[in-house]
């Protein structure tokens, strides 16, 4: 156990920080302005178009200008379907300005970017924006730590309760089943807990100081994932309920059970009626819990269905329920094995017929895995091609490879599985056969702790006898007697009993130190006897074959397990392939429809007649070949006939340039050039050098984004 706990905190911990920050699932596929444009006149509004509908606050979106001063009027607004909108003061001046965003995607996760328009000319910026992406940095890592630790507790304690009531009911009395399923309980409130108060800094600041800011709390309780949580911590309250029915009163039922089956059956010829009437009791105690569990199961799937990918996209009616199936599908095959492995390796015995019934359930789970898993692929990838080219198609890959290899691991269960005994009487002689070839290896040992026994026990009750011999009360020799006769009913009954603990310690008030001692080392020899009694049979059970050859591949089936579930988890938090190829998509198109590009450039020759204004116009403005025009015009608009124009384009930040192009006139100020090559996008500098005369010209420029 303590081996597997560290490969779960160490495959989480790997996985999770490489998966910081988390990717966004909504994407920014246009604006107006676009992106790098360069616009002639300021306008009034900035709008943002995304894959799908976010959720906005005060401040997500901001525009700033080029002094790093806010020119937006306030909360942006939703102007149309997925595109959204916010107002900017009048009188801007020229320049460029910075338009910041983060929203919410509609499957909860944060979104965040920026970029830049310009109004009359591109010029320099103050504005300086953090690297840090939303959902990134301290804050990120422990949100995702947080859902995989809720996504384990969710697994322990639906499988491990399922595994009791389907497969085998005495493991409710098992204390390390017991401690599984709570643990699970215990991790998916902690973790649940710990996501609302992280949920306001996640999607907003990212600040460790914002963590327990009651002002944000109240805004995420007021929003779709928030109601998630909040439900969820209901539905624990009610698996809390669960729990210790499960292993309160059935396990009272059960016990009762036993304890009637045990008696005899001397004179009780009533006895068939109050056993008939604990069965049918039980029967419905069993009942209520798996309809009770199934609900509350099911609506904890449901808080994660309803807040994540399965609640936005093509087909979210029919998205939500299955994913709820194939979260509990995931629960009852993963928890129940994890609960398999600790009974295989902490109750004292499991019966095969329950591993045979485990055998079963995960046959019908992986196959509902797989017809919902199926789905979910081709409605989050939605191409062949986003499986290699997308992250969200790779790790998929990932996981349908992890779990090839757990269901053949699993077939390897199943060959041990058939091996065991069929029936009781076989499994005692198996049992018995181990036993004896266990006990020929051990004899040594035993000898000499049960000598000393022996010897110990002998002194005790010669001492007692001369107590009763000497007077001694009837009632306490035989008391005494009983405490120190080793296996004797008495003697377990004493250990049991508060009441005969008590008055053990009276009478040893009452006797001498001497007989203090003796009680003492009655005592310890009890314990003795119950640690050698335990040592022994975990030799007996970790010599047989079957149950060893079973716990190896159970073992390694838990192991790839935690595995898939960090793939998983980091699956969630990625942006899935068909959104992802779709904003590509978008982006393309929009990059190829962009309009052609115009600038504005006056020049001063300084000689007579020597100002005007160039108008330079590049068509498409994207990579690749472009048509280009030269207008060159008087102060009061008329065409200017000048005897030369030449322009050249250079890209600083890449070292490319300058690239020559010389226009030829085919009217009076009409220059215009074919073919002008961009080798790649960027903000170029344009360079416009106009001649009015033999010993009159002026080059001027302006940079502008193309590509």
């Amino acid at each position: 156990m303590g081996t597997l706990l560290l490969l779960f905190l160490a495959v989480a911990g790997a996985l999770l920080a490489g998966a910081a920050p988390v990717s966004a699932h909504a994407a920014l596929t246009g604006s107006d302005p676009a992106q790098g444009a360069v616009v002639d006149k300021a306008p009034t509004q900035v709008s943002l178009t995304f894959s799908e509908k976010v959720a906005l606050s005060d401040g997500s979106v901001r525009v700033l200008d080029p002094s790093g001063k806010r020119v937006d009027t306030g909360k942006a607004s939703n102007v149309s379907g997925t595109t959204y909108g916010v107002k900017l003061h009048s009188g801007l001046p020229d320049g460029t300005f910075t338009v910041s965003y983060q929203v919410v995607s509609a499957d909860s996760h944060p979104v965040s970017g920026a970029f830049t328009f310009s109004i009359g000319a591109p010029s320099t910026t103050s504005v300086s924006l953090s690297d840090q992406t939303a959902g990134g940095g301290v804050v990120g890592g422990l949100y995702g730590f947080g859902r995989y630790v809720s996504y384990a507790g969710f697994i322990l304690m639906v499988g491990g309760g399922a595994f009791v009531l389907a497969c085998w009911q005495r493991a409710a009395a098992v204390r390390a089943v017991q401690r599984l399923v709570v643990s699970g309980w215990v991790a998916l409130t902690s973790a649940t807990l710990a996501l609302l108060l992280l949920r306001g800094s996640y999607t907003g600041s990212g600040k460790v100081g914002d963590i327990f800011d009651l002002t944000l709390l109240g805004q995420v309780l007021q929003t779709k994932a928030g109601a998630a949580l909040v439900s969820r911590l209901l539905l624990l309250a009610a698996a809390a309920l669960f729990i210790a029915v499960l292993f309160g009163a059935y396990v009272k039922r059960d016990a009762e059970s036993a304890d009637t089956d045990g008696e005899g059956a001397d004179g009780e010829t009533e006895k068939r009626g109050p056993d008939a009437d604990r069965a049918i009791e039980k029967k419905d105690l069993t009942f209520g819990l798996a309809i009770g569990g199934t609900v509350v199961a099911a609506g904890l799937a449901a808080s994660w269905a309803m807040a994540e990918h399965a609640s936005t996209g093509i087909q979210a009616g029919l998205a939500m329920p299955v994913d709820v199936l194939h979260l509990l599908a995931v629960a009852l095959w993963l928890g129940g094995l994890t609960t398999l492995l600790v009974a295989l390796y902490r109750a004292p015995s499991i019966e095969a017929a329950a591993v045979r019934r485990f055998s079963r359930v995960a046959f019908a789970s992986v196959a509902a895995l797989t017809v919902t898993g199926l789905y979910q692929s081709w409605r989050q990838v939605g191409s062949w091609s986003a499986l290699t080219d997308t992250t969200y198609g790779q790790l998929l890959l990932v996981k349908v490879g992890l779990v090839a290899v757990l269901v053949g691991i699993a077939w390897i269960s199943r060959r041990w599985t058939a091996q065991l005994p069929e029936t009781p009487e076989a499994m005692d002689t198996a049992e018995t056969a181990v036993t004896a070839e266990a006990a020929d290896t051990t004899d040594a040992t035993d000898t000499t702790d049960t000598t000393a026994d022996t010897t110990e026990t002998a002194d005790v009750q010669e001492k007692q006898r001369a107590e009763v011999a000497a007077g001694a009360s009837p009632a306490a020799g035989a008391s005494s007697m009983a405490a120190a006769a080793p296996g004797s009913n008495a003697s377990n009954a004493s250990n049991a009993s508060n009441a005969s603990d008590a008055s053990d310690a009276s009478d040893a008030s009452d006797k001498g130190p001497e007989d203090a001692g003796d009680s003492r080392r009655a005592a310890q020899l009890a314990r003795q006897r119950a640690a050698v009694a335990t040592a022994r049979q975990k030799r007996i059970r970790d010599a047989d074959p079957l149950r060893s050859g079973l716990r190896r591949s159970v073992l390694a089936e838990a192991g790839i397990a935690v595995v898939l579930l960090a793939v998983t988890t980091a699956l969630t938090s990625t942006e899935p392939g068909r959104t992802e190829e779709a904003a590509k998509a978008v982006t393309a198109s929009a990059s190829q429809r962009s309009g052609p590009l115009s600038l504005s450039i006056p020049f001063d020759t300084g000689g007579q007649d020597g100002k005007g204004t160039a108008r330079l116009t590049l068509d498409p403005a994207r990579v690749g070949g472009n048509e280009m025009h030269v207008f060159v015009t008087r102060p009061n608009g008329k065409a200017f006939d000048v005897p030369e124009v030449k322009v050249a384009f250079t890209l600083d930040a890449k070292g490319i340039g300058p690239l020559p192009v010389v226009p030829d006139r085919i009217a009076t100020g009409h220059w215009t050039a074919s073919g002008v090559q961009i080798p790649m996008a960027g903000d170029w500098k344009i360079t416009v050098t106009v001649r009015t005369s033999d010993i009159d010209q002026a080059t001027v420029n302006k940079n502008a984004k193309i590509g």
